[in-house]
């Protein structure tokens, strides 16, 4: 096929040989399949923010680190410069995530590094060959499907075990291979401890999984698993093999409104810290 523009600096460094074919094409990205030293790779090309469709965006890039004040402040104002920087955040944190998680134990394509924007990775390969197909092409026993939802569920507790909450994970990001399943698409990965939608994606992740398992296995659609993997991981009681069953029982114990005033108060006090903060290193930058 003809090689697409964003493609051809990465020809023409020898870091690609060969675009084979263009595998698909999402909301935040094109991947195609390329060749690479003989290999069949998949290039991801992120696309614009403006031609971008996935939304909230802001939402996700909370708790993430940047380099310094002044690239946080330029992000914030929305200047050309900042632009650029939320580019460059969002796309290596799907390399970064990749690393990550790789390096726990979650299933996920191995990356070969981002050059302008461009992420090259592994190809999962459905053991013939052949680009794995995604979840949602698979049908499944309800055995089948108990099994492979487990290990999802067990995923997604390595992810968070790491620090990473998905925050976008269904049937159409992650692929199967003859292994079992393998989650693609990070770039909207959020830090857990960081990000205060935290566990409102994780749960919406879970209830991702037991709805499309729950077409095979309705008894999948009645697990809990969110709730009970946050309450772990809150309690420092979380790891990657932490037994888990699926049920949890809502705390019922009423609120302790002055603790909760004073949590509120310390929230406010350390906002003001980092304002003056803020508004110092701004005055130093003038000198």
């Amino acid at each position: 096929m003809k090689t697409p523009k964003r493609l051809e600096p990465l020809l023409e460094d020898g870091l690609i040989d060969e675009v084979v074919s263009q595998l698909k094409s999402g909301k935040e990205a094109t991947v195609y399949l390329v060749r690479c030293s003989g290999v069949l790779r998949c290039a991801k090309v992120y696309k614009d923010a403006h031609h971008r469709s996935f939304k909230q965006a802001s939402t996700y890039r909370e708790g993430r680190k940047v380099r310094n004040t002044r690239d946080a402040r330029a992000m914030e104002k929305g200047s050309r410069f900042g632009k650029q920087e939320l580019e460059d955040t969002w796309q290596n944190a799907e390399v970064s995530a990749l690393y990550r998680l790789a390096e726990a134990g979650v299933r996920v394509p191995t990356p070969h590094g981002c050059f302008d924007g461009v992420l090259l990775m592994d190809m999962v390969s459905d053991g013939q060959g052949y680009p794995a197909p995604r979840l949602s092409e698979v049908a499944f026993t309800p055995e089948e499907a108990v099994a492979c939802h487990d290990q999802l569920v067990r995923e997604v507790v390595r992810m968070l075990c790491a620090g990473l909450v998905h925050g976008d994970l269904s049937e159409y990001n992650i692929l199967i291979d003859p292994q079992g399943p393998v989650i693609i698409d990070l770039p909207q990965a959020v830090d857990a401890a960081g990000n205060n939608n935290a566990f409102a994606m994780l749960e919406r992740d879970v209830q991702n999984l037991a709805d499309f398992f729950g077409q095979f296995e309705p008894a999948l659609l009645d697990t809990r698993y969110a709730k009970e993997i946050w309450a772990l991981y809150e309690g420092g009681e979380l790891n990657p093999e932490s037994p888990l069953t699926g049920e949890f029982e809502e705390d019922e114990t009423p609120a302790d409104l002055d603790d909760l005033l004073r949590e509120i108060m310390d929230a406010q006090d350390e906002e003001n810290r980092r304002k003056a903060a803020a508004a110092q290193d701004d005055d130093d930058d003038d000198y």
